[in-house]
């Protein structure tokens, strides 16, 4: 029987909290049981191969991640409770449905609704990075001095007193293909923002420096800076637009770690430095001072004070722990990883350490999707670091789809094996593999590999000719992509030869030996034996590539061949020179390009890496990995592992979830989703642009945002004018079930229903909802509410429950007292008084307009988007090239606007930034209208008409909100302004007469406006 876990490993929505989980056993192995409902606590469960031999020298096996050791063993603290209790408490933060009980700053506010309901024209936010980033917005803002949270940060000061001394360290862990990026983009936002209104805060900054591992990621993160034409604020609209100037004050740095090394000062030999040295015979300084590197590294950050750091994979930044040498007691690669991980974690946080002391740091954010200590630190191998605040682990990512599901080998017909060969492939290959790297090995002979290699790599390749000939069926341009993650430069180099091919020097000249074992992987032409115009399998060093240094000589020479091939690729595809560009930055925009179409790296097939690859590398096409080295701890898996997990496609199923993809994987004993499953591939959906057309800049249209509204009501009489829109239905739905059945295990059960309301009289309710009209409505600023007007208020209010409030599904009319239900009934009631006084023709209501940014354009609309219901726009009738249509009602809507001669201009508003306030009960939201057109009315295109327009089908209550707002408050508002122009709204609710109504709306308001003109010409 296939356990629920491999038959729908995905439960949950990507953009909603977790609800529901998989049993899980002690050893990490899903159970034959249903999905348990509920989330996951934080706690690492999956298995881990024998330990490293411990200082004692007493071996023992490693059973868990150290997650669970007690707060006083020698591992150090067990963050796993802090977490699950911080999580406990952001929940109820965070199910608080009135912002101004959240405890934050308006700027706060304002983003953390745009994160959580604003509607995304592409990918939204995923729960896990809005999770992660409250988590920092909560400790920074409503946890922080607070005693009921003191013990949180007594914990956090002292896991970063022991291990960073000299920081305060936060850590945010997210699985691989999680999202990471956006997460540090939303923390830039929440604190630059903030910091550009309240300069004078303490909590805030407006000064980053973002430090990567790599060069591959420092590249991959210039997405960060406002000023990058491809930044996520706008092109993922993570930032509201009337808060980009206020983000642009922003100044942010991105580096990788290598530049806190401190280099020389000089290239003089020693007879220059002599000379240098004059006659006073002072050495010279050889070594940058520690002000030099910060200069270098951190610019002009350093005009600045306190600013924010934000590490990513920041688990290679650490303090080794005082007291222990375990670079000194390990043996062969073992002591080899040891000291190059402990020479970058020194490196880096030693770089921080001095830019404090420098200018001061406001915060430290760690983001990583394994934030555990390495080999050599003196800490339990795989250790959380204690500092994580907020943990979305794999398992959790693959419930919610946001990842791939990665299959790994169960059984085998190798029948004296304890376990799957390839399961564990270094084990059985290991001691016939070279242990120097190509420089030291000499020339090695590709075809003496180990068997057991030679069919690993057999076995998967025949999987992946499968998936790739499905690809090619199913109309994908891009292949499938294969990765072999190698110790050495020996070992990957007999991988890559043995797959691709090789040649060697005869008699003077470059000869092909072999053309390559895995025709598919081939270098070489089996016919003329000459290397293909294009290469299929590429070989990288992935520690020297990220360096951003030279390539060393050995490599340089192994790998010179695709390098040249490379180069002269790069010049036929962009015709120019590429002298100037090093062969370490060619190879790497070859790696970082792999999958992408039009791009260098666009048909790589097959990457042969030393090492492993770099974390960060983003390619979404990778299906199969083979891991030829040995793996120490289940950390080590999971970030190989993490390379093939990024998903290809993001569209939602029927059923709001994604579908579920798959990575397979040998070589790698990571124990974990080991159940095949047969899997159907689907093509990534195009990328479209959207933006505006330069060339159409006559047709762009300007528009106010708008923040709020004032009424002036005329002070000798109220009346009101209530139309069918003004009516409010009490139903199960909108105020929770009324009739419940309760039962015991035994004995009889009984009903209960909201009876007891029965009792309250329509004349308590109407003074109940007149109180709240008068101190919601009619307050001007903080003065006493005016009670005198309550006697003209309440015979309104009696009206509209006797007209105008029903009941249903055994509501009671007791319940417009609910605070929620009341303040709708209150919207309802004053839009039907401000209806009424606006007809007497008194310019009562004004827009008030956002005073950081109180106009728009559709000059700013750029986005990317993979809906194919695409209408491309007229260059005679819109300034951007696409609507994006969300149904076919408008994509008939546009073309009927497009037909109509009155059309001036139009836009869809996607990506736009406008956006209409309005009340919904007690919170002020946001409402985004279909489209902005501007007609001809008869005054001619020097005056156009401003129409805002919504494409309704069902029209429930939420719906007649925002129309009344639009006509009763934003339109009068907006036109008393005068400064905008002319202005007016019109919905469309029937798809199949869209054309007739619009032509009929046209001609109405045309002859609306030739009255007004006749009129005012009699007068």
């Amino acid at each position: 029987m296939t356990k629920p876990f491999y038959a729908e490993p995905i439960l949950n929505s990507p953009y909603l909290p977790p609800t529901r989980h998989h049993a899980l056993g002690d050893d990490g192995q899903p159970l034959e049981h249903p999905p348990i409902e509920g989330r996951r606590r934080s706690k690492y469960v999956t298995p881990v191969p024998k330990a490293r031999r411990s200082k004692s020298g007493s071996a023992r096996g490693q059973t868990s991640l150290g997650f669970d050791a007690e707060e006083t063993s020698e591992s150090g603290y067990n963050p796993t409770p802090i977490i699950n209790e911080i999580r406990g408490h952001i929940e109820s933060w965070r199910a608080l449905p009135n912002p101004n009980d959240w405890g934050v700053t308006p700027v706060t506010q304002r983003l953390l609704q745009h994160w959580r309901h604003h509607e995304f024209s592409n990918q939204q936010p995923f729960f896990c990075q809005i999770e992660a980033v409250e988590t920092a917005i909560w400790l920074a803002e409503v946890a922080r001095g607070r005693k009921q949270y003191a013990h949180i940060f007594r914990h956090l000061q002292e896991a970063n007193r022991d291990a960073n001394p000299e920081l305060f360290r936060l850590a945010l862990k997210l699985a691989t293909g999680a999202g990471k990026t956006t997460v540090m983009a939303m923390l830039i936002a929440w604190q630059s923002i903030n910091a550009a209104r309240q300069p004078n805060s303490s909590l805030f900054s407006r000064g980053f420096l973002l430090v990567a591992p790599g060069i591959t990621i420092k590249d991959r993160l210039r997405v960060l800076n406002p000023s990058d034409t491809d930044n996520y604020y706008r092109t993922r609209e993570l930032v509201p637009a009337e808060l980009m100037t206020d983000l642009g004050k922003a100044k942010i740095v991105i580096t990788n770690y290598h530049a806190f090394q401190r280099r020389k000062a000089h290239d003089l030999n020693p007879v220059g430095e002599r000379l240098m040295q004059g006659r006073t015979g002072q050495p010279i300084e050889k070594q940058e001072s520690e002000g030099e590197m910060l200069a270098r590294a951190c610019g002009e950050l350093l005009h600045l004070k306190n600013i924010v750091v934000i590490n990513d994979e920041a688990h290679h930044c650490y303090r080794e722990r005082p007291g222990t040498d375990e670079e000194s007691e390990a043996k062969g690669e073992d002591k080899e990883e040891a000291k190059k991980n402990n020479e970058a974690a020194r490196l880096w946080i030693s770089g921080l350490e001095a830019l404090k002391r420098k200018v001061g740091l406001r915060a430290v954010y760690d983001l990583s999707a394994t934030p555990f200590f390495l080999r050599g630190s003196g800490y339990e191998e795989g250790t959380l670091f204690p500092w994580v605040v907020s943990d979305f682990s794999l398992v959790d990512a693959i419930e919610c789809g946001i990842v791939k599901l990665p299959r790994v080998p169960v059984s085998d017909n190798a029948v004296n094996a304890e376990a799957p060969v390839y399961r564990n492939l270094w084990d059985h290959i290991g001691k016939a593999m070279p242990k120097k790297g190509a420089g030291k090995s000499g020339e090695l002979d590709p075809l003496s590999i180990p068997a057991q290699l030679q069919t690993a790599l057999i076995s998967l390749y025949s999987h992946y000719k499968t998936e790739y000939d499905e690809w090619q069926r199913a109309g994908i341009s891009v292949p499938p992509v294969f990765i072999v993650v190698c110790n050495n430069t020996a070992s990957s180099k007999l991988v890559y030869e043995w797959v691709s091919g090789w040649q060697r020097e005869r008699e003077g000249q470059m000869q092909t030996i072999h053309h390559g074992h895995l025709e598919l992987f081939s270098n070489y032409d089996k016919n003329t034996g000459g290397p293909l115009p294009r290469m299929n399998t590429l070989l990288i060093d992935s520690q020297q590539i990220e360096s951003g240094e030279a390539l060393d000589a050995s490599f340089h020479e192994m790998a010179a061949g695709e390098i040249e091939q490379f180069r002269r690729e790069k010049q036929e595809r962009e015709g120019a020179a590429t002298g100037n560009i090093s062969d370490s930055e060619l190879l790497r925009e070859v790696m970082n390009t792999v999958g992408q179409k039009g791009r260098l790296g666009e048909q790589i097939r097959c990457v042969v890496s030393v090492s492993m690859l770099t974390e960060g590398w983003d390619a979404n096409t990778v299906t199969h990995i083979l891991g030829v080295r040995a793996f120490g701890t289940q950390l080590l898996c999971e970030q190989v592992i993490g390379r093939g997990l990024r998903r290809q496609s993001y569209e939602l199923n029927e059923n709001g979830l994604f579908d579920t993809e798959y990575a397979d994987i040998l070589g790698i004993p990571f124990d974990f989703a080991t159940e095949p499953q047969k899997v159907t591939k689907n093509p990534p959906k195009p990328v479209t642009r959207v933006a505006a057309v330069r060339e159409r800049e006559r047709l762009a249209i300007r528009f106010p945002r708008v923040g709020g509204y004032r009424t002036e009501l005329p002070p000798d009489r109220i009346s009101a004018t209530f139309t069918p829109d003004s009516t409010l239905t009490l139903t199960p739905e909108l105020v929770g079930p009324c009739e419940t059945r309760l039962e015991g295990l035994v004995g009889e059960g009984h009903d209960i229903s909201p009876d007891a309301l029965d009792d309250m009289r329509p004349s308590e309710v109407g003074m109940h909802l007149t109180k709240r009209l008068v101190e919601r409505y009619f307050r001007d600023g903080d003065q006493d509410p005016p009670y005198h007007l309550f006697n003209l208020i309440q015979p309104i209010t009696r009206r509209w429950i006797q007209n105008h409030l029903k009941t249903s599904g055994g509501t009671k009319i007791g319940m417009l007292t609910y605070a929620e239900i009341a303040e709708k009934a209150a919207s309802l009631i004053y839009a039907g008084i401000v209806r009424e006084a606006s007809a007497d023709g008194a310019p009562i209501v004004k827009a008030m307009l956002d005073p950081y940014n109180p106009h728009g354009s559709t000059n700013h609309v750029a986005f990317n988007t993979t809906k194919t219901n695409l209408w491309t726009t007229s260059p005679l009738k819109s300034h951007i090239n696409y609507v994006v249509c969300d149904s076919d009602w408008e994509a008939e809507f546009a073309r009927v606007v497009e037909g109509h001669p009155s059309t001036l201009s139009y836009v869809k508003n996607q990506a736009l930034g406008f956006e209409i306030p309005y009340l919904n009960g007690s919170v002020t939201r946001r409402y985004l209208p279909d489209f902005i057109i501007q007609i001809d009315d008869g005054r001619g295109s020097d005056d156009p008409l401003s129409l805002v327009v919504e494409i309704k089908g069902f029209r429930g209550l939420d719906a007649r909100l925002k129309a009344q707002t639009m006509e009763n408050l934003w339109v009068p508002g907006v036109n008393n302004l005068k400064n905008f122009g002319r202005w007016a709204f019109a919905e469309f609710r029937d798809a199949f007469a869209i054309q007739e109504e619009y032509g009929k709306l046209m001609d109405s308001l045309i002859a609306s406006s030739t009255n007004r003109n006749q009129l005012r010409e009699i007068a």
